[in-house]
Formats: C-alpha cells, structure tokens, sequence
C-alpha cells in the first residue's frame, strides 16, 4: 500500500465543481446585466455577491488550492500595464472626472449600455473573484 503524499488537495464538494459553479455564474451574470451600469442597484448587487464571496473565502468553508509562493517573472508583463492604470485611474479621481480627465468608469461607461457587455463583465468578475476566495 502506498501512502499518499500530504500535499494532496482534499477533493472538492460537488456545488464546487465547474458543471455547477459556471451555470450558477451565469445566472448571476444574466440578473446583473439586467442592472443599469453603475446605478445603485448595481452596486448593491455587486456588494452582496461580493460580501458573500468574501464571508466564504474567510471563514475556512472552502478548500483551498495552493498559491505560488513567489511570482514568476513573467507576472512582470502583467503588472506594468495594470500600474499604469492604477495610477491613471488615482490620478483622474483626484483631478475630478472631467472631459480632459475621464475616469476609467467614464469611458467604459458607453460600452457597459448594452446588456450583454454587462452580463460579460458580470461573469467575468465572479470568475475571477471565485478564483481568489479559491486561494
């Protein structure tokens, strides 16, 4: 008999699972859209699935997958241009939006009109937030 190693992930409950995680991402995507961009329907709904996504990754319900103990060099590429506009972004907010100085909110605000760019967004942000409460 062979021992296994203790650095096995315990397996994953079965609502954890991609078959049922990406459907249920879905269906918070398609309530999302359905909210005005950046109205405060949307932000309630984004602080709610958000605070619940927090609470699940605190409180140590969730089995965890392991994260890299140091960056590789290539995340380099990826933090300069998210740098860049982190610090557009700071500096639009302290200047005020105005026309010469729009917020990045501003300028994505025309393509976040359509439903189905909002959905996107939605699914997208609960991916990758679902990835972090997953660290």
């Amino acid at each position: 008999m062979d021992r296994q190693s203790g650095l096995a992930i315990d397996a994953a409950p079965a609502w954890d699972r991609p078959l049922v995680t990406v459907p249920a991402f879905l269906l918070l995507a398609a309530i999302g859209g359905f909210f005005p961009s950046f109205s405060v329907g949307a932000s309630l709904y984004v602080l709610v699935l958000g605070g619940a996504m927090t609470w699940l990754g605190l409180s140590g319900r969730m089995p965890k997958r392991p994260s890299p103990t140091r960056l590789p060099r290539a995340a380099t590429w990826w933090l300069i241009p998210a740098g860049i506009l982190v610090s557009f972004e700071l500096t639009n907010f302290v200047l005020g939006s105005t026309y010469p100085h729009p917020t990045m909110s501003v300028l994505t605000d025309p393509a976040l009109d359509h439903y189905s760019v909002r959905a996107v967004a939605y699914f997208a942000w609960l991916g990758g937030f679902w990835g972090l409460v997953r660290r």
